[in-house]
């Protein structure tokens, strides 16, 4: 007995669909109207292999919205009737418009095959499509056929049969990415949709609620008999409001213009003309942004400018909040007695979290900028330049987008892996992500920068970002080649339109992250600063202080014996201005040996004793390496154990001495503190990234080997950076 399929026949108006559906189903169809309408419905059959099929020629309509007669009964078939495979027959000279009801296809879930029509006449206009390449993308096979001479029907049979029977090797469904705000809204809305199983069951979730984001007229009668219309409705309310609110746009522009930007992307990997088309204005302009040589410097060029604009304009307002800082220390060293708590409070809390506080302007700004960029859909073009190089270089295109996140957060970045089908690419992904500068990182940079290459902190910065771009791509060809063989997936890099970004868009993507940014100093960097402070004060010894004491003592009387012996000379005033700041400076260089020494006894310094041997060769001391074992929990708290350890005691005139003042005076050399940067940049980023490497790669074993390899990594471009800084005489 023969098997029964029920096929679909979608289109766009003329493009050759009556004539495919004639091939297919011969003398074997009749023509009736569609319940209740008068529109025609045609219907055939094809006896092919065991299967008996039944062909439905669907009206022809250029999309699926509920406006048009034809529109509404294209899309209830597909949606109520249910068929085994739909049939979307393309007019190959006009791939772009023809895949925006292929996306609406998608979008309800329905198994699909492209009969990729009129390749004759899309040759004589010098268009080629690369039919293997469009079929990976979009996880759909691809028949070429010419209707009217009816070549590719065979093919397009065995085609059907193969999906139906989950056959077909590049079948997979995909999803269209709105953006991470719309994906989030979605996800809201399919939980609740969840909750009636009617419509769980009845339609394809996601769809439905992409269609009630858009209140769509159909959607919302489809959702008019549930119980849970009302938190439904209630839950796409909020999220329409809550994207109006960040983007200043209806919510379906939002959706249309991310799913224009994926078509333009498909067609831009599928399609070659040799003949010039119609350019627009978002055209020329990509025409410069992507193009195949100068797009990447161009973008290099853009974030140069983004890390100068960050640093100068955020130079002011970091001198307000260092001096805000340290008025306050200067202040609870006066208003408190000298204790243990008063040390705590000035030197531990408010010179740790005062040291990351200071770096606020800059991070906000850069936030800004990558923001503004991003919501302008530039960024999108920079994942579709990096997308092309690494391709070239064996890499995952896709696997660009979440390292592009990787330069905000390393742990969301990982996370973002779940979009990628093959674990293969999934892990190479994550062991790379790291090595993409995250935020924490930055003030880091803009403290060394600052102090060591104030007139060139720009681009040091902009250098740094750019090594681990590079670590990134080298160290992705080896693993690729050696540690984690095999093909990497295919993906559509989206083209959304360029837009004039919301003003209230851009605030508001800037503060979520400065919000984690603040998040993070009221938290894990205000208890690791309590806890190295304590490491750095504790055990006393009573003894040394003892010995200091009395040589303090003794200097003292040694410089009132000669202020004695001097007494009645005629330049006796002169002598003793000049001898007290003799004695200002020798009281000050004890002191400075006093803490040294105290500090060599404190928890945190047999801790740097133990660790210096081994950070010695790359010209850290035992303060620096202390520091970066802290930041093993978080970036940010290498500045404020920096902080910590570096601001202690006072300068002469009895003010605090910043952390930037501490550095100038502490020896270390340009050299230095560009392998420290280095190293910052390139060891085992913080603690949450390391256990989410973990949890998503499912094997102990990827986060032991990305923790060894960026440590030695770290350790051996460091070296190597310290020791070109001598050469070319920075030390």
């Amino acid at each position: 007995m023969a098997k029964k399929l029920t096929v679909a026949l979608a289109g766009n108006p003329n493009v050759g669909k009556t004539a495919l559906f004639n091939n297919l189903t011969g003398a074997r169809q009749h023509v009736a109207n569609w319940p209740g309408v008068t529109v025609e419905k045609k219907e055939g059959t094809v006896r092919w292999q065991d299967y008996d099929i039944t062909v439905v020629d669907l009206p022809g309509t250029y999309s699926l919205s509920p406006y048009s007669l034809e529109e509404i009964i294209a899309r209830n078939f597909i949606i109520d009737e249910k068929p085994d495979v739909v049939i979307n027959v393309i007019d190959a000279s006009n791939l772009e418009r023809n895949l925006f009801l292929s996306a609406q296809i998608i979008d309800l879930g329905a198994k699909m095959v492209f009969a990729l029509n009129m390749v004759d006449t899309a040759a004589n206009r010098g268009i080629h499509i690369d039919q293997k390449r469009l079929a990976e993308l979009w996880g759909v096979p691809v028949v070429p056929t010419v209707a009217n001479r009816n070549q590719g029907t065979q093919e397009l049979l065995d085609a059907v049969i193969r999906l139906a029977e989950a056959r077909d090797p590049v079948a997979r469904h995909i999803h269209i990415d709105y953006g991470p705000d719309v994906e989030a809204v979605l996800s809201r809305i399919e939980k609740v949709l969840a909750v009636d199983p009617s419509l769980a069951d009845g339609h394809y979730p996601r769809w439905l609620a992409t269609k009630l984001l858009e209140l769509d007229p159909d959607a919302l009668r489809r959702l008019e008999q549930s119980p849970q219309r009302a938190p439904v409705m209630a839950q796409v309310e909020e999220g329409r409001r809550q994207l109006e609110k960040t983007w200043g746009e209806d919510a379906a522009v939002l959706v249309a213009e991310r799913r224009y930007g994926f078509l333009g992307g498909t067609v831009r990997e599928v399609q070659k003309e040799e003949l010039a088309k119609r350019i627009i204005l978002s055209e020329q302009v990509d025409k410069i942004l992507t193009h195949q040589l100068f797009g990447f410097p161009i973008f290099l060029f853009f974030m140069w400018l983004l890390f100068q604009m960050t640093f100068t304009l955020g130079e002011l307002p970091m001198s307000w909040i260092e001096g805000g800082v340290a008025g306050l220390k200067d202040g609870i060293r006066t208003l408190l007695p000298a204790t243990w708590f008063r040390d705590l409070l000035a030197d531990g809390i408010i010179g740790g979290v005062g040291s990351v506080l200071v770096f606020l302007p800059q991070i906000s700004l850069l936030f800004l900028g990558i923001s503004f960029l991003d919501d302008t859909g530039y960024m999108a073009r920079v994942a579709f330049i990096m997308d092309r190089i690494m391709h070239a270089l064996g890499l995952h295109g896709k696997s660009f987008i979440p390292m592009l996140m990787g330069f905000g957060c390393n742990v969301p970045a990982i996370m973002a892996t779940r979009g990628l089908n093959s674990q293969r690419d999934r892990i190479l992904t994550m062991l790379l992500i790291p090595l993409m500068s995250c935020s924490a990182r930055l003030p880091v940079y803009i403290l060394f920068a600052g102090v060591f290459f104030p007139r060139r902190a720009g681009q040091v910065i902009f250098g740094l970002y750019l090594l681990g771009i590079l670590m990134a791509v080298l160290l992705g060809i080896v693993f690729n080649k050696i540690l984690l063989k095999g093909q990497e997936e295919p993906f559509v890099m989206e083209l959304p339109p360029y837009r004039l970004p919301a003003l209230r868009g851009v605030l508001v993507h800037m503060w979520d992250k400065v919000t984690i940014y603040l998040k993070r100093m009221g938290t894990v960097i205000l208890v690791a600063s309590t806890i190295i402070w304590f490491l750095g004060a504790f055990p006393k010894n009573p003894e040394l202080a003892g010995r200091f004491a009395q040589e303090r003592a003794e200097l003292e009387a040694s410089f009132l014996e000669k202020a004695k012996a001097l007494q009645g000379r005629e330049d006796f005033a002169a002598f003793c201005r000049a001898l007290e700041k003799e004695k200002e400076a020798a009281l000050a260089e004890l002191s400075h040996r006093q803490q040294a020494a105290q500090m060599r006894q404190t928890f945190i310094g047999r801790l740097g004793a133990v660790l210096e041997p081994l950070m010695r060769p790359l010209g850290f001391d035992w303060r620096m390496s202390v520091s970066l074992l802290s930041g093993f929990v978080a970036k940010e708290i290498v500045i404020s154990t920096l902080g910590v350890l570096y601001e202690v005691g006072e300068v002469s005139d009895g003010a605090a001495a910043t952390l930037q003042e501490a550095l100038k005076a502490s020896g270390l050399t340009p050299a230095v503190a560009l392998a420290f940067m280095v190293f910052v940049l390139l060891y085992t980023p913080c603690l949450a990234t390391v256990v989410t490497l973990w949890r998503e790669s499912g094997a102990l074993k990827w986060m032991l080997f990305a923790i060894s390899y960026q440590i030695i990594l770290a350790w051996l471009t460091a070296w190597l950076v310290l020791r070109i800084g001598l050469f070319l005489r920075l030390g």
